[in-house]
């Protein structure tokens, strides 16, 4: 398990290079600059003295090569750099906002669970009722529906109809304010942890073990509770992971729409504005927890499933 550990931990090293690399070349070639994004809203008239110090000032008048050994000797340096526009570090504008993305991504995946798994797995044994097809029309209805559609829909309802809950906002961090950034960014991976876990179900009720655990006169509660079960969580802890893991790069409209102090707000702030370090310090850090959540759903999995290690 140790050996399979390291693998899996060794594995994130080279994906986060390359990412880093595509990052800063695609950012490189991207026109417009800090200093000119100064003077896009037209109400100045643009200094191309200003810009020019602007920019040596930033560094972005140097050539590639300089700024991308640059660029790479902070990074290994674990430096993501300092925003154009605050003068802090990145490392603290993400820090600030990192805790608000973590809340709002456990919340929103903690409802798709509670409420997806139970689903999908009574669909699963009871195929063709009402249950099943009202939970599968609602299954193809949340992953069509866009999020941004949505989250207008559940503030139009819940904030200025019914007056229940804050329309946006962070608050005081309070679990009102959380609710509908949660609900609206959760139905997505619930929609898909309901079809996932239906089609395991329904996978594993259909092989010879579980004929075969029925023919030894073992209950139906004891077959789902140490067959079912069981065998269907492999697939269902995937689909878990790597939705959890994805959650922080789909918050990035949620948040923005909700007015969320999260590091998708951050983002889209920082691209408005060319703010490239914040910009690519973000993305890395995005990247980052995905392959983290990536890596711990391969170790989880092959805890469940010990053939895994020896593939």
């Amino acid at each position: 398990m140790l050996r399979f550990t390291l693998r899996r931990i060794l594995q994130v090293v080279p994906t986060i290079v390359v990412v880093a690399l595509l990052i800063f070349v695609i950012f490189s070639v991207v026109p417009g600059t800090f200093a000119a994004s100064l003077f896009a809203d037209g109400k100045r008239a643009a200094d191309p003295q200003m810009i020019a110090r602007l920019n040596e000032e930033f560094g972005l008048n140097k050539p590639l090569m300089e700024r991308f050994v640059t660029y790479v000797t902070d990074l290994a340096q674990f430096d993501l750099g300092t925003s154009f526009r605050t003068r802090q570090p990145v490392i603290d504008l993400i820090n600030d906002r990192l805790g608000a993305s973590l809340q709002l991504a456990v919340a929103a995946m903690v409802f798709a669970i509670v409420v997806g798994v139970p689903l999908g797995f009574l669909a699963a044994l009871r195929p063709g009722s009402i249950l099943d097809t009202v939970t599968m029309i609602g299954a193809v209805s949340g992953l069509s529906m866009p999020q941004f559609w949505l989250g207008l829909l559940m503030m139009y309802l819940f904030a200025l109809q019914l007056n229940w809950l804050p329309s946006f906002g962070y608050g005081d961090g309070s679990f009102r304010n959380l609710i509908l950034p949660a609900v609206t960014l959760g139905v997505t991976p619930l929609a898909l942890l309901a079809r996932t876990t239906r089609a395991g179900v329904l996978d594993v009720l259909n092989a010879d073990f579980i004929r075969t655990a029925h023919s030894k006169g073992m209950s139906e509660a004891k077959v789902v509770r140490w067959h079912v079960a069981r065998n269907a969580l492999v697939l269902i802890v995937t689909t878990v992971g790597l939705q959890f893991g994805s959650l922080i790069g789909q918050a990035v409209v949620i948040e923005k729409l909700f007015a969320w102090p999260g590091i998708g707000s951050l983002l889209v702030d920082s691209v408005a504005i060319r703010d490239i370090p914040v910009v690519q310090g973000t993305i890395l850090v995005i990247v980052l927890w995905f392959l983290i959540i990536n890596t711990a759903v391969d170790l989880v999995y092959a805890a469940i499933d010990p053939r895994i290690k020896q593939e």
